[in-house]
């Protein structure tokens, strides 16, 4: 039986370490932390996730969570909608829900689907040979015929395997995530764009909604606006979810501190946007700095490895598919591993165009001169009167199928 071995234990690699398993492989999964216990609050299933998702016998167990619903889109601070369309408009078109859920469900879920015993916790790779397959872990060393990176943004693979690849950069915003509970009568879900800020909001499952704001923040030679108050970056906290490694912020150290900033940043908002942000659940408000990788690899595999997800193609979480695209590399890794130079002619251009379509999103989102704010948002406005285009942009994205 063939051999492979799976470096990290995220969404990724669990899912690579599940449809590996479906297509005969003997897996092991290293992964360094003591638990799988995740970082992170919630993350968005679409529509060509969830088909991926089927091939491990994960996707009906995701779509019951589905809690979106009615109304959906981009508005102004105000509320005013600038880009309208709607859960059940997305579900006509694409056939799938987009689900938003906890990262804590979802990699449960995965983990269910890998064979018992495969799963090495509190395990650290030290280094790969990707002639061999060997791999050399705090636990000692192991051969294989596949080595899959799903190491995340700071991969120490991809630096060994590429090491004239200038690796991530900063995407020139922070990000905040937090739960709170459902308002009343509140079933749909969207995003709201302001001067250089944005603010979503995702219903769960179980009476929850998810909230993520992101703001500029200075970064070096970087021009971007800045909100009052916003402090340059101090030690790293980095997180390794999709949202990408961050760094804490000075003076916003401590739950305290992060709301105080979201009201501030916030203030005046439509509803219930304020009031989300008073009653954040205590313990769920996160800020990380957002880092992308800015240019994509050469291939997405050297000898007997092969990258996925964030150690792949990092990418900004503007289109929500971070996971997303995590999740489809590793089926078809699964499909193609005895073939890695059809699994990088599979993935890299479809990678490559999302990270860069995501990345421009962010900076659109960037913007605070209120002329160019104004003409933003009246270039989406006519934009949404001629016709379903935020429903459209993403065609080429949430249609996508695995490979039979």
């Amino acid at each position: 039986m063939s051999q492979a071995v799976v470096i990290g234990g995220g969404i990724g690699g669990l899912t690579a370490a599940a449809a590996l398993a479906r297509e005969g492989w003997s897996v092991t999964v290293c992964e360094r932390a003591p638990s799988l216990a995740p970082v992170g609050s919630g993350l968005a299933i679409a529509p060509n996730a969830l088909r991926a998702l089927d091939t491990i016998g994960v996707g009906d167990e995701v779509r019951e969570l589905a809690a979106i619903q009615g109304p959906a889109g981009i508005r102004r601070a105000d509320g005013r909608w600038l880009l309208r369309t709607s859960a059940e408009a997305a579900l006509a078109r694409f056939g799938e829900p987009t689900v938003v859920l906890l990262r804590a469900t979802l990699v449960d879920l995965l983990a269910s689907r890998i064979p018992a015993g495969a799963l090495r916790l509190g395990t650290t790779v030290h280094g790969v040979d990707p002639g061999s397959g060997r791999v050399t872990t705090s636990g000692g060393e192991l051969a294989a015929d596949l080595v899959v990176a799903a190491d995340g943004i700071d991969s120490a693979v991809r630096r060994a395997l590429f090491p004239g690849h200038p690796g991530a950069v900063h995407s020139g915003v922070t990000s905040w995530r937090l739960l709170a509970d459902r308002p009343a009568g509140e079933s749909h879900g969207g995003e709201s764009w302001g001067r250089g800020t944005l603010f979503g909001v995702i219903p769960l499952a179980n009476g929850l909604v998810y909230c993520y704001a992101t703001a500029p923040v200075p970064v070096p030679g970087d021009a971007a606006s800045v909100p009052d108050g916003t402090s340059r970056t101090a030690g790293r906290t980095g997180d390794g979810s999709a949202a990408g490694g961050g760094h804490e912020l000075e003076g916003t150290a401590g739950e305290d501190g992060r709301r105080t900033e979201l009201a501030r940043l916030f203030a005046g908002w439509h509803d219930p946007i304020p009031r989300l942000i008073a009653s954040a659940h205590a313990g769920s408000i996160l800020r990380h700095d957002i880092r992308c990788l800015a240019a994509p690899l050469p291939a997405f595999h050297s000898g007997r490895v092969a990258l996925l997800g964030d150690a792949a193609h990092a990418m900004t979480p503007n289109l929500g598919q971070g996971a997303c695209q995590a999740i489809e590399d590793a089926v078809v890794l699964a499909r193609l591993a005895g073939d890695l130079p059809a699994y990088t002619r599979a993935r890299l251009p479809r990678t490559t165009m999302i990270m860069r379509r995501s990345r421009a999103l962010c900076r659109l989102t960037r913007w605070s001169n209120p002329l160019a704010v104004g003409a933003r948002d009246a270039a989406m406005a006519l934009a949404g009167r001629a016709g379903d285009v935020t429903l459209r942009r993403f065609d080429d994205v949430f249609t996508w199928r695995p490979p039979r």
